[in-house]
C-alpha cells in the first residue's frame, strides 16, 4: 500500500471516497458547490471537505481551478479513478441467453457504453423476462435488459423504472410464424408451441391464434422447438426468427405475420429496453447521465456487421 493509499483510510480519505461518489454527478467545466455546501451534504467540516478534495487532486481523479467570484470549477475527472475509490462497485445487468449475435452485439454495446462512462460492468444470462426481473426485485442485479414490450408491462406492475429504450430491431429482427411442413393451420387440435416464460412470445402466440378454441397449447422453449418439431410433436408457434435461424431444420416452413402484429412488434416488441428499481442504487444514480446510449448501437451494429468481434 503506498502512502497515497494510506492517506484514503483516514478521516479525511473516508470524506474523500464519499465526494468521489458524489463527483462522479459533475461534468468538466462546470462550477463545483461550495465547500459549505459538500460538508453539509457530506456530515463533515469545511477542512475535511478542503483535506479530501486536495487527495483527489494529488490522487489524479480531479483537476479544479478558482475563477474568483464565479467560484471553484472542475476541470477534468477521471471517472475511472472516482469510481474506484468510491467503492460503489460493479454494476450487474441480467440479458437473456447469448445465442444471438442481436445478444452478442447488445451486451458488448452495454459494457462499451457503461465502461466508457467510467463504470465497472459485468452480465449474467438469465432465461425469460420474469425471471430477470425478480432477480432484479431482489436487488440480485442493478439492471435489466428486455423488450421495451415487457418493460412496459412490467413497470405498471412492480416498483420498477426505464433506464433506455434502444429503439427498433436492437432486440430482435423479426419475428415469423414456424409451421410443421404438411401441417394445416386450419385443422382442428393444432399444436402450437408456447413459452409463459417470455411475456413478448406469450402475447404474440396468442394474438396470432386469437379466437382459436380448438388449439392444444404445448409449453416449450426455444431449445426444444428443433426436437419438438422434427418428432412431429408440434405443429406450429411464433418465434424470434434470430433465435430460429440455422436451429429448425428443413421441415419447418416459415411465414410472414400479419400487418397488425408486424406494427406491434416495430414500435415495441423489437426495441431493447434497460430497467432498474425505482429506488435505484447508489452506483446507477452516478452514472446514469453520463450514457452514450448510441455507442451501444453503434457497436451493436458493428458485431451484427462481423466488424467487431463481441466482448462482454
Amino acid at each position: 500500500m503506498n502512502d497515497l493509499d494510506a492517506r484514503f483510510l483516514t478521516r479525511n480519505g473516508l470524506a474523500a471516497r464519499q465526494l468521489a461518489a458524489v463527483l462522479l454527478h459533475h461534468e468538466p467545466e462546470t462550477r463545483l458547490p461550495r465547500v459549505r455546501d459538500f460538508a453539509e451534504q457530506l456530515g463533515c467540516g469545511n477542512g475535511t471537505v478542503q483535506a479530501a478534495l486536495q487527495l483527489l487532486e494529488q490522487s489524479g481523479a480531479i483537476s479544479t481551478t478558482a475563477r474568483g467570484h464565479l467560484g471553484t470549477f472542475l476541470v477534468r475527472s477521471d471517472r475511472t479513478i472516482l469510481w474506484r475509490l468510491s467503492g460503489l462497485g460493479t454494476l450487474l445487468a441480467a440479458m437473456p441467453l447469448p445465442y444471438s449475435r442481436r445478444y452478442e452485439g447488445l451486451a458488448t454495446g452495454l459494457r462499451g457504453a457503461f465502461e466508457e462512462a467510467g463504470a465497472p460492468f459485468a452480465v449474467t444470462f438469465m432465461r425469460g423476462a420474469g425471471a430477470r426481473t425478480a432477480a432484479l426485485l431482489e436487488g440480485k442485479v442493478d439492471l435489466v435488459v428486455l423488450s421495451r414490450f415487457a418493460a412496459d408491462q412490467l413497470i405498471a406492475d412492480h416498483p420498477v423504472e426505464l433506464v433506455a429504450d434502444l429503439g427498433p430491431a436492437t432486440y430482435v429482427g423479426a419475428h415469423g410464424m414456424l409451421v410443421r411442413r404438411g401441417a394445416d393451420l386450419r385443422a382442428p387440435g393444432l399444436r402450437v408451441a408456447i413459452d409463459h416464460t417470455s411475456e413478448d412470445l406469450r402475447m404474440l402466440v396468442e394474438r396470432v391464434f386469437a379466437g382459436r378454441q380448438d388449439i392444444e397449447w404445448r409449453e416449450a422453449s426455444y431449445m426444444q422447438l428443433p426436437d419438438l418439431f422434427s418428432r412431429d410433436e408440434v405443429d406450429a408457434t411464433v418465434w424470434n426468427l434470430d433465435e430460429a435461424q440455422d436451429r429448425i431444420g428443413l421441415g419447418v416452413d416459415v411465414l410472414p405475420l400479419g400487418d397488425e402484429v408486424t406494427r406491434e412488434l416495430a414500435l415495441r416488441n423489437s426495441s431493447a429496453a434497460v430497467i432498474c428499481r425505482s429506488d435505484g442504487t447508489t452506483a446507477l444514480a452516478a452514472i446514469r447521465a453520463s450514457l452514450d446510449l448510441s455507442l451501444v448501437t453503434r457497436l451493436q451494429g458493428e458485431v451484427l456487421r462481423g466488424e467487431r468481434i463481441p466482448s462482454y
